[in-house]
């Protein structure tokens, strides 16, 4: 065999490729895994893959990496036609993977999991070294590949299933990492138009917003304001809510998607949003004490992830189907007036924190590299 791409380099800079396309929570530590090379590596070249539908396309090219687009590899949960599709569709994206390692040069590939991993890991085989980061607590099938092909496979939690996995945590921005929500109150609450003082409480269920949070709270809504309650609800692109305000309450503010969460994060006293690992570990970095309400598809990962945060006393965990706008009213409201009980909250989150984790990855990933 020869030696892997990249190997002969010489004076070259150093190429990474990422992948982890798909969702924000698959993107996100990529890009921050990205930014911390580069703070160490300023010369270094890092690229991206994804798909022409996936959320890549806006997040890679708004942080100033370049994105390479390759088929997706989607694979089906029940046995069905596109099921005797997948060989044909994985030769012909682990092809294109390939050209592009090729083509930058690559001295290591970096998955993250979700439709690009997988036919990055194959592309990569023999070639390139692999590191494998595993984000939730229950790993997903890219993953499992990529792991028995990997120079190092890491891991968000010890129990993630893959033999050998070092724990790390989740890579998170600066932006996150560094945020002092008090500092940046009055500027957050000023940005969102929301009333400076009153107890505020943000709402999101992801990129795509999530309807169960969405009913529930805009049914809840004038109770809100009758508590004296601001909101910051981000009810997703392809989504709407009706909202009734209360006259002379604060503000209930529903936006289609948050740009900044940094901001969102620093308005907010309380949060209530699903639970995919990335949003489990940005809440468990600034502190912010939470109610999380699981995605109830896949194979249970999002009720794993906030389970630690659980039972340090962080947050709360409320069922998707047992989320209604009297439990918003019963439990939610009284939750957001006891600022006693954030606090503690607050300090006890802060215990599941990853505020290092993108710079433990970035220095294993030069090490494999070769750096």
């Amino acid at each position: 065999m020869g030696a892997p791409q990249g190997a002969a380099m010489g004076t070259r800079r150093l190429s990474v490729v990422v992948a982890g396309g798909g969702t924000a929570g698959h993107i996100e530590p990529a890009l921050a895994l990205a930014d911390a090379v580069r703070r160490v590596r300023p010369d270094a070249q890092i690229t991206a893959l994804g798909t022409e539908r996936g959320l890549e396309n806006r997040l890679v090219p708004a942080r100033g990496y370049p994105l390479e687009l390759i088929p997706p590899v989607p694979m089906p949960r029940k046995p069905n036609a596109d099921l005797l599709k997948l060989p044909l569709k994985v030769r012909e994206s682990v092809h294109q993977t390939r050209d592009v390692l090729d083509k930058v040069g690559a001295h290591v590939v970096v998955g993250f999991g979700g439709y690009v991993s997988l036919p990055a890991y194959l592309a990569a085989r023999g070639r390139v070294p692999i590191v494998v980061h595993e984000a939730n607590a229950r790993a997903g099938l890219a993953n499992k590949v990529g792991a028995k092909l990997a120079a190092r496979v890491l891991s968000a939690t010890p129990d993630s299933g893959l033999p050998g996995a070092q724990t790390i945590g989740i890579p998170l921005r600066e932006s996150i990492t560094r945020l002092d929500r008090w500092k940046l109150r009055m500027q957050a609450r000023q940005h969102f138009g929301l009333h400076p003082h009153a107890p505020t409480i943000l709402v999101f269920g992801g990129s795509q917003g999530a309807q169960t949070l969405n009913t529930a709270f805009s049914g809840a809504a004038q109770a809100l304001g009758r508590a004296g309650i601001g909101v910051l609800h981000a009810h997703g692109p392809k989504n709407s809510v009706a909202i009734q305000q209360v006259m002379g309450a604060p503000i209930y503010r529903t936006v289609p998607y948050l740009e900044q969460m940094d901001l969102a994060y620093a308005a907010a006293d309380l949060v209530v949003c699903r639970s995919g690992a990335m949003t489990v570990a940005e809440v468990s970095a600034i502190g912010l004490p939470a109610v999380f309400v699981p995605l109830p598809h896949g194979n249970g990962e999002q009720a794993l992830n906030a389970q630690p945060v659980v039972s340090n006393g962080g947050a709360r965990l409320i069922a998707d189907g047992e989320l209604t706008p009297q439990r918003v009213i019963d439990e939610i409201i009284p939750m957001a007036l006891d600022p006693q009980r954030l606090q503690m909250m607050s300090q006890a989150t802060m215990g599941s924190g990853h505020r290092e984790a993108d710079q433990v990855l970035a220095r294993i990933v030069m090490e494999v590299a070769g750096q």
